[in-house]
């Protein structure tokens, strides 16, 4: 995600009905600031299409070569953590830290297993999950998020199911081979979740503007 400029918004870019009352002001929603809702969008119903199919495949085929769709999660995410909206920027960095992280644990595994046989090794060898935790734990934020500012259910179910299931693995009280069922609850309600946020108004995702435009102005006036 940009932080919203703080430059003057071009006449171009305003139509009616886009002016809204934020808690610092007036602000406009711009054409801009649409796309970046959308790739936002697109990019968290990535996510989620592709952790159905690795579990699906995972299910049917075994946990061989499930290495692709972990890429395609761990791209997908990234972006989505690139285009959110949090007021925060502190928070903003910390989610974006833990994918860095989670996904330097996930080059590990492939490079110590290599690609095909990433799932088996994760399988055998669960202290992987410490390896591999933080890409989680950024996934666990940004339903968090979507929870804290919709109050969607289904969010919930991710922000619960994904700590839980991945720490009772991790201690050895429900191994991964047998928490199946409940991953594809956890992938069927981030599935939900995204395709559900099609359905609200860009301006929903962008928040208060002027709280980002007034966060903006403080942080620039402290910077020497």
């Amino acid at each position: 995600m940009t932080t919203p400029s703080l430059d003057k918004i071009s006449t171009a870019d305003q139509s009616p009905g886009q002016l809204h009352q934020g808690m610092f002001g007036t602000y406009c929603i711009t054409a801009a600031d649409r796309r970046e809702v959308l790739a936002y969008r697109v990019s968290v119903l990535t996510l989620a299409v592709a952790q159905l199919g690795c579990l699906v495949q995972w299910a049917w085929a075994g946990s061989s070569w499930v290495g692709p769709w972990l890429v395609v999660m761990a791209v997908a995410l990234g972006l989505a953590l690139h285009w959110i909206h949090i007021y925060l920027r502190p928070l903003h960095q910390a989610l974006r830290l833990l994918w860095l992280l989670g996904v330097g644990g996930g080059v590990a595994l492939a490079h110590q297993a290599g690609p095909e046989q990433m799932g088996n090794t994760l399988l055998a060898q669960p202290l992987w999950i410490m390896a591999i935790g933080p890409y989680f734990a950024a996934l666990t934020g940004l339903g968090f998020k979507e929870f804290f500012c919709f109050r969607r259910l289904e969010a919930v179910g991710v922000t619960v199911l994904v700590p839980l299931l991945l720490m009772l693995a991790l201690l050895g009280v429900v191994p991964l081979e047998k928490q199946g069922a409940l991953w594809f609850l956890e992938a069927v309600l981030l599935l939900v979740m995204a395709v559900g946020k099609f359905r609200l108004d860009p301006a929903a995702d962008i928040g208060d503007k002027s709280v980002f435009q007034e966060l903006e102005h403080r942080r620039q006036r402290t910077v020497p």
